[in-house]
């Protein structure tokens, strides 16, 4: 069967959030959980001695080498010690919220490759984001989500520091696109999000809201509603571009969750410009469901 894989990294509170929100997924879906943390080796780092053979003698500079080899793997023994009380922890979180299959995994390796190893195993990612850091910088872990979600073809959910709490609504980013549309099929079908109210959001430029729009709208409507997996539905129009005009709905209509689909632009616009999905993927105030 396959599972719901939840990376956790030792930030208490994002850990938090992924744990519980992982934990509801896996319940609604009948899903074993998986608890994963990644050890990953800091990219760029050189030995201090190097290039100091020629200034401290051959044997001094293997002396000091030994003596980094031994830092090093100290390092990497207290790093598994305390990613096992880490997912220990978190093993015990996700059982007294009612998951009775809960497992635990440690890979050393890079996240995306790790995800990617597990993909075939694997029915929905559940990551954390973390807060901007000082000067509006994103952690190193965000950009490995970003990494993650290009890369893997499994949905994959990214929480927020926010406290889980049930859900009440979800929001589908939509723009009437061949894709959207492939969206909204899947969130039709998907038994994480049955019975949950939608609401349907069009983010465009001026005077998009007209009869075009409205009818792609409530063909989307009648998709969700179709099998009565849904009986909530709406769908608003709203004018600016949607990563700077959804956000702050989703604040003023309390959402619970934004679902979208992954990448819809082109390889070479997403390199030039970035991207639509990676803009929403790092300002909504809510966790972000992200569907291919």
């Amino acid at each position: 069967m396959q599972k719901i894989n939840a990376c956790i990294d030792a930030s208490s509170a994002t850990d938090a959030s992924v744990i519980d929100w992982a934990a509801w997924c896996a319940q609604r879906l009948g899903a074993p959980l998986e608890l994963l943390h990644v050890i990953e080796a800091t990219p760029g780092v050189e030995s201090p001695a190097d290039d100091l053979t020629g200034a401290i003698g051959l044997g001094a500079h293997e002396t000091l080498l030994a003596r980094l080899s031994e830092l090093d793997a100290q390092r990497s023994v207290v790093a598994h010690q305390a990613g096992a009380l880490l997912l220990d922890a978190a093993r015990q979180r996700a059982e007294s919220a009612g998951v009775t299959q809960v497992g635990t995994r440690m890979r050393q390796q890079s996240l995306a490759e790790a995800l990617h190893a597990l993909e075939p195993e694997t029915r929905l990612f559940v990551l954390g984001r973390h807060p901007r850091q000082a000067g509006g910088r994103l952690p190193a872990i965000d950009h490995h989500i970003e990494a993650v979600v290009r890369s893997v073809s499994r949905p994959v959910l990214i929480a927020t520091q926010a406290p889980f709490q049930p859900l009440e609504r979800i929001f589908i980013a939509f723009d009437g696109s061949p894709t959207a549309h492939k969206l909204v099929a899947a969130v039709a079908q998907s038994p994480l999000l049955v019975g949950l109210p939608i609401m349907l959001v069009k983010a465009a430029g001026a005077g998009a809201d007209n009869k075009a729009t409205r009818s792609q709208l409530q063909v989307a409507e009648s998709a969700l509603k179709k099998g009565g997996a849904h009986q909530d539905v709406s769908s608003t129009v709203i004018a600016g571009q949607p990563d700077e005009v959804l956000p702050e709905l989703l604040r003023q209509q309390k959402a619970s969750l934004l679902v979208m689909g992954a990448y819809g632009h082109s390889r070479i616009r997403q390199f030039l410009v970035g991207s639509t999905t990676t803009a929403l993927m790092r300002s909504s105030p809510v966790p972000v469901l992200v569907l291919r």
